[in-house]
């Protein structure tokens, strides 16, 4: 669904966006927001031609113009949530239970729970099926000021159910208006029939799966999980150094679990993010401050398991360029709460409001190499933007834990609960 229309916003109370086309990088830079007071926006053919104070609009490039009114509210750019494994079935409501109780992680996969269950499930899925509920977490991420989402596959980790789950990203993006980012990930784990021989799973991911996804271009990234247990650096160089040379933008799973040096490793290869990040190292933290690989860090997971939260502070006072995204998934977390995400890196993780703007924003688009094209407010972006209903984007962090968001605007066409509930 692609939307190009021309909207004039105007009564903005208060403006605030991150400016530039790459990410932004340390304490300095991310907390650096651009500021006005009495702004407008205007929107022509789904592109921003006119961001500033409302007294220096040339009221001639309203002419035409769908109006919305901020009230006087704060207008900020639209979120954009980089991490997600949006397609999937099947829930493991019970599997929460067992790990709120303490029930270990083999005692769980002992009685059918993890990553397995969902595998079996996304396997015997149609792709009505995994349409339908993804559908229903897009409409929910819209009415949270999410405007551009990342979608993973990865768990069919076999070469129909994979393309079956990217196939039905591509339906989702004729079907509603949140831009999706398409990554391949069927190297989330190694499935049983490959089981105890992970190199050959991934030799087959490179001689079989990526020519096929790249051959019918329902991917933009590849992905895989780097972690003790799960693969290896070898295994990992082996695959995205493959997928680099077929055109796939690369991203990592790491260093979730234990420091596995897979940070060090995310920027030696080049990748466009690495997330989770847990337990990253003082080298990883290094490393990554000194490329363009982005930080994308995931609380809400960290909450759900009760984990301790990446360290955002040090990884942002040390020149990384951080990002935030929920991770949502069926297992470790199944909530895609962009108010959660906000409270839980201000208040928890030490991260600024004006950090966590940038890191929602421009760091997210960079961490899907989008940033010269949405992430902020500025001429010649997408027209993408949300409207709060209080009047500055302090707020966020101050009435925490609830929606403040009163409109969304992708493409300047605006979208609140009333229009969601139609699409």
């Amino acid at each position: 669904m692609e939307n190009r229309a021309n909207l004039y916003v105007y009564n903005i109370g208060q403006l605030a966006t991150p400016i530039g086309n790459s990410a932004r990088k340390g304490a300095e830079a991310m907390g650096n927001l651009r500021i006005i007071e009495g702004a407008a926006v205007v929107i022509h053919e789904g592109k921003i031609v006119f961001v500033g104070p409302q007294k220096e609009l040339d009221e001639a490039l309203t002419k035409g113009c769908r109006k919305l009114d901020a009230k006087g509210n704060a207008v900020l750019p639209g979120f954009v949530d980089s991490h997600t494994h949006l397609v999937f079935a099947s829930y493991r409501e019970d599997e929460f239970q067992w790990r709120l109780r303490g029930d270990s992680y083999m005692s769980i996969m002992e009685r059918g729970g993890g990553i397995a269950k969902t595998m079996n499930s996304t396997r015997k899925a149609s792709e009505e099926e995994l349409l339908l509920p993804a559908l229903q977490h897009l409409k929910a991420m819209l009415a949270m000021g999410v405007t551009t989402a990342e979608a993973k596959s990865g768990y069919g980790m076999e070469l129909n159910t994979e393309l079956r789950q990217l196939r039905t990203t591509q339906r989702l993006k004729e079907l509603q208006p949140v831009r999706l980012f398409s990554t391949f990930m069927a190297a989330h784990d190694t499935p049983p029939e490959y089981k105890g021989r992970s190199m050959d799973f991934i030799q087959h991911i490179i001689k079989d799966m990526l020519p096929r996804v790249k051959s019918e271009n329902l991917a933009e990234a590849c992905d895989i999980f780097t972690e003790k247990g799960v693969f290896n650096h070898e295994e990992t160089r082996a695959l995205l150094t493959a997928a680099k040379e077929m055109g796939f933008k690369l991203k990592m799973h790491a260093d979730e679990i234990v420091a596995f040096g897979g940070a060090e490793l995310a920027a030696e290869l080049g990748c466009i993010s690495a997330d989770h990040l847990l337990m990253i190292s003082d080298q990883g933290i290094k490393n990554l401050a000194e490329k363009n690989t982005v930080a994308t860090l995931l609380p809400c997971t960290a909450f759900s398991l009760k984990a301790n939260y990446a360290p955002a502070r040090k990884m942002i006072d040390q020149g990384c360029a951080v990002a935030l995204a929920s991770d949502l998934n069926p297992g470790s977390c199944f909530s895609a709460s962009i108010p959660l995400l906000y409270a839980l890196a201000t208040i928890y993780m030490g991260m600024t409001a004006e950090e966590t703007l940038t890191a929602l924003t421009l760091n997210g688009a960079a961490a899907l190499d989008r940033a010269s094209q949405i992430g902020s407010l500025e001429v010649g972006k997408a027209g993408d933007l949300v409207v709060l209903g209080y009047p500055s984007y302090k707020f966020l962090s101050y009435h925490f834990g609830m929606n403040l968001v009163a409109s969304t605007v992708i493409g300047g066409v605006e979208y609140n609960n009333q229009t969601i509930l139609t699409l």
